[in-house]
């Protein structure tokens, strides 16, 4: 975040506003440079489109706003470690982490992502296939993760504890 951006998680320099990415953005959500208003892409934009685009499909901004977001797709591209926690491997290649107390881990985005992905619950899990036009193909492309495999494994899973459930039924009618 640049030191000339005022409001939260910008990106860019000479933001106002939440969420932009570019410069000169006033508003929130926007990509670009110089847009007003919310939710632009592009340059020089001052209307609040109703419609944008989520995986890849139209979709009204208010359905967007209303829909419950899953907490683990707000994830950090780095971590503290503190000096306590980091390997001695680490240690040798941040050698001012005697002075700072740790060092700043990187993650690139896809590692990120299924970090983030790892830790969330079942139900923040299951927020994600209720967000609007979700399509697993596109979620894989940008984040790395396979959500069908999770899917097909949890299902697998599920159907072996109703299985196991009725034997212990079966075995207690004897």
């Amino acid at each position: 975040m640049s030191e000339t951006n005022t409001g939260d998680r910008n990106t860019g320099n000479w933001n106002t506003g939440d969420r932009n990415t570019g410069n000169r953005n006033t508003g929130d959500w926007n990509t670009g440079d110089w847009n007003t208003g919310d939710y632009n892409t592009g340059y020089f934009n001052t209307e609040n489109p109703r419609e944008i685009d989520v995986f890849g499909k139209k979709c009204t901004v208010d359905d967007w706003e209303k829909a419950e977001k899953p907490n683990f797709i707000y994830f950090r591209l780095t971590d503290w470690i503190t000096l306590d926690k980091m390997t001695d491997k680490e240690k040798k290649a941040f050698p001012s982490c005697k002075t700072t107390g740790g060092y700043f881990k990187k993650y690139e985005y896809k590692e990120a992502f299924k970090k983030s992905w790892d830790k969330a619950s079942k139900e923040d899990r299951a927020l994600l296939f209720k967000l609007p036009n979700f399509d697993a193909e596109i979620f894989k492309e940008i984040s790395g993760i396979d959500v069908t495999k999770d899917t097909e494994l949890e299902e697998k899973k599920q159907a072996l504890i109703a299985k196991a459930n009725e034997l212990l039924k079966q075995a207690e009618e004897l």
